[in-house]
């Protein structure tokens, strides 16, 4: 199984930007959990990061035909971006939309999620712990259609 992780702007500042909503964990951190995640499930992932709408739209489209999943941190593109939530459409593989923080609880301009409308599961609130759950959904959804 192939999993692409997309990670949309100030992902790579973790540790950095607001640990109180954050939390204190790095990008690293965050990289590595995905890899230990990754190797328990035997899948093969591999990790985008980008603070530019446009190169996640690329990557996305990029992503036809050759992953198998997707799992999406689009930030702030989350709820602005109908081009990202167009891709996700376009190539029509399985994602699911993951958080950090638990953007219910926050801002209003937070409500709207454009590329969650192109996933089939949304997991927020859960820290970077919630990557480790997309993958395992995604794992456990690929072994069910083999």
């Amino acid at each position: 199984m192939r999993i692409l992780v997309i990670n949309g702007p100030n992902i790579n500042m973790l540790g950095i930007r607001e640990p109180g909503i954050y939390g204190t964990q790095n990008y690293q951190a965050l990289l590595e959990l995905i890899a230990r995640t990754a190797m328990s499930y035997n899948a093969e992932i591999e990790c985008f990061q980008s603070n530019h709408e446009g190169a996640i739209v690329d990557k996305i489209q990029e992503a036809y035909g050759n992953f198998d999943g997707i799992v999406i941190n689009p930030a702030a593109y989350t709820h602005t971006s109908i081009a990202i939530l167009d891709a996700l459409k376009a190539v029509g593989i399985p994602a699911v939309e993951v958080h950090i923080s638990d953007v219910d609880s926050r801002e209003d301009f937070r409500q709207i999620s454009y590329a969650g409308m192109a996933c089939e599961k949304r997991i927020a609130g859960q820290g970077i712990d919630g990557y480790r759950q997309a993958i395992e959904y995604l794992a456990n959804r690929y072994v069910k259609f083999l």
